[in-house]
């Protein structure tokens, strides 16, 4: 009985801890179920923080859009702008006082050198001019009895008539009336040649482009001083002189005799040829252009002064040129700029030397090439060195800056 009773209870200790043993079992196993719910949580919130993080830099790194310089057309000629002058041009000024009296030319007349263009009534200097014809008259008489006198008090003197004193008189006398016979031919000389000035010719031929007066104005005498207007404007336009500033980068191709013809909108389909007749031989500094002088025939008179053109010159221009759109450029205080991004999406800031300006473009002449990508629009604020990620044609961005997956 005994025996068997401590088997019943041996039996019952090994159930409790075979019991307590499996509980721990399980709470172990509970706990390290846990833990690994735990660990994996923890990597997922990780992992998300790393997706959001890299998104976020993504986001902070500017979209760009970029486009390439394309090449001028190859034309083996040089043009630029240029403006049509009259060969010579001259403002016509009374040289006399007076009122018009009639005028015989007006705007667009065609007049040839010496023929009459105006005439101005000057009855103060005609009166003036009779006055000094009527003086010489009197200096001509005096001076005539003077002469006689002297001649006569010299032949007395031989008899001792008169005394060496009175010959001397008489001749200083005459001499004094000869000098005003002088003078007052001088004066009639000077009043006859003022108002000769009251007719006006044509100095040159040419044709009249501004008549500024009209019957009964009233005419000063001068040069544009004292608030006077010129009677007309007076241009030779045969042949015309054409000037043209010459980027610096050309001038070499600039030499005597080169030919130019000159095209305008309003005459398409037409070419007015002339040539190169001189330049200045010394660049301006204030634009780096080289200031030409071509003299086109106008023989028809199809050319007008003022007029705008554009001159071709038959020569090869000795750079390479390219287009690029004006939104391209950056305007920064040393000089115009164009931001290039470079193979690792980084930008260069690139200086350029510009040729023409079209309105919408302009012309690169040094600074890029045509495989630079330029970003287009760029931002004020985009500086040199800084990451862009550049959208590609179909508007999609491209991959993230290489430089940034090396610090992710």
């Amino acid at each position: 009985m005994d025996h068997t009773l401590k088997d019943l209870q041996h039996d019952e200790a090994a159930t409790h801890e075979h019991r307590a043993r499996r509980a721990v079992g399980v709470l172990v196993i509970g706990a390290l179920v846990l833990l690994v719910v735990a660990l994996f949580s923890i990597a997922q919130r990780r992992a998300e923080r790393r997706v959001l993080a890299k998104q976020t830099e993504q986001m902070a790194v500017p979209y760009v859009s970029v486009i390439h310089a394309t090449p001028e057309s190859g034309e083996s000629e040089l043009v630029l702008p240029a403006t049509i002058e009259a060969y010579v041009q001259s403002p016509i000024y009374a040289r006399t006082n007076g009122y018009l009296k009639a005028w015989y030319k007006d705007i667009g007349s065609r007049v040839k050198k010496g023929e009459l263009l105006a005439e101005i009534d000057t009855p103060e200097v005609d009166q003036q001019l009779a006055q000094a014809r009527a003086e010489l008259t009197t200096a001509k008489a005096n001076a005539q009895l003077a002469a006689v006198t002297a001649e006569r008090y010299q032949g007395l003197l031989n008899t001792d008539s008169v005394s060496k004193q009175e010959v001397d008189n008489a001749l200083g006398d005459n001499a004094a009336k000869q000098a005003a016979v002088q003078s007052a031919e001088a004066n009639v000389k000077r009043l006859a040649e003022l108002e000769s000035f009251k007719h006006v010719y044509a100095p040159f031929s040419g044709v009249v482009t501004r008549r500024n007066v009209d019957i009964g104005y009233l005419i000063n005498a001068g040069g544009g001083s004292g608030g006077n207007r010129e009677m007309f404007d007076l241009s030779q336009t045969d042949p015309l002189r054409v000037y043209v500033s010459v980027p610096q980068s050309d001038s070499g191709l600039m030499r005597r005799g080169l030919k130019a013809c000159l095209q305008l909108t309003e005459s398409p389909g037409r070419s007015f040829c002339g040539q190169v007749v001189r330049t200045a031989d010394a660049i301006d500094p204030s634009t780096r252009t080289l200031l030409t002088e071509v003299d086109v025939p106008n023989a028809t008179g199809a050319l007008m002064p003022g007029a705008y053109a554009e001159v071709h010159f038959a020569a090869e221009s000795a750079t390479r040129r390219l287009n690029l759109p004006i939104n391209a450029l950056l305007f920064r205080p040393q000089g115009t700029l164009a931001a290039v991004v470079g193979p690792d999406n980084r930008i260069r800031l690139q200086s350029l030397t510009i040729g023409r300006d079209f309105g919408s473009s302009v012309e690169v002449l040094a600074g890029l090439t045509q495989e630079d990508a330029v970003v287009i629009n760029p931002p004020d604020s985009l500086e040199a060195g800084e990451s862009v990620m550049v959208k590609s044609s179909n508007a999609q961005p491209s991959q993230a800056p290489a430089a940034q997956d090396k610090q992710e």
